[in-house]
């Protein structure tokens, strides 16, 4: 039997419940947990993440295998999915929960992720400075049963939010 070595990722992309299903069929992701990470109090709840006063972000961790899909590519579609130049939040949900950041969790995702956002910044898709963090992952807290593949158990509410939100069109207009 061959043993995996999976890594962990995370990414925060405004809203959590936006950025699971972008990874969840590429292979080598195995598993996607939306929480919540950056702040100062233990055990957020979602209530306390979205008013803005727990210093958290919302995110997704993401299990992978790296020889089935490589960082550089979940940092592709991590790219793909925000307007990195939003410092005030994504889209529709506004505020420091809904910040943009990566979070690394070995020196090595540290440099990959410098260098994924040193070319997106060179590559002229966005005029605008790349505002998006590259921080030190920190304690993961999963947040609550309901959020977790929203967008399976609550298929319409996430469609609809979705398309409200200006996010679909954004990627369109800026990755085809």
């Amino acid at each position: 039997m061959v043993e995996k070595n999976f890594e962990k990722a995370a990414f925060a992309g405004g809203c959590f419940w936006c950025m699971v299903k972008p990874f969840k069929e590429w292979p080598g992701v195995q598993d996607i947990v939306s929480g919540y990470m950056g702040g100062h109090l233990d055990n957020p709840t979602y209530e306390d993440v979205k008013k803005g006063t727990s210093g958290h972000v919302e995110v997704v961790e993401i299990t992978f295998d790296p020889a089935l899909f490589s960082y550089e590519k979940l940092l592709e579609v991590f790219w793909q999915q925000i307007d990195p130049t939003d410092a005030e939040g994504q889209f529709h949900d506004r505020g420091s929960s809904y910040t943009t950041a990566i979070f690394h969790y070995t020196d090595a995702q540290r440099e990959i992720a410098e260098r994924s956002k040193a070319n997106l910044a060179a590559s002229g898709i966005f005029t605008k400075p790349i505002v998006t963090t590259i921080r030190p992952a920190e304690t993961f807290y999963r947040a609550e049963e309901y959020h977790q593949d929203y967008y399976i158990k609550e298929k319409e509410h996430y469609t609809d939010n979705r398309a409200r939100s200006g996010r679909n069109e954004f990627i369109a207009k800026h990755w085809g």
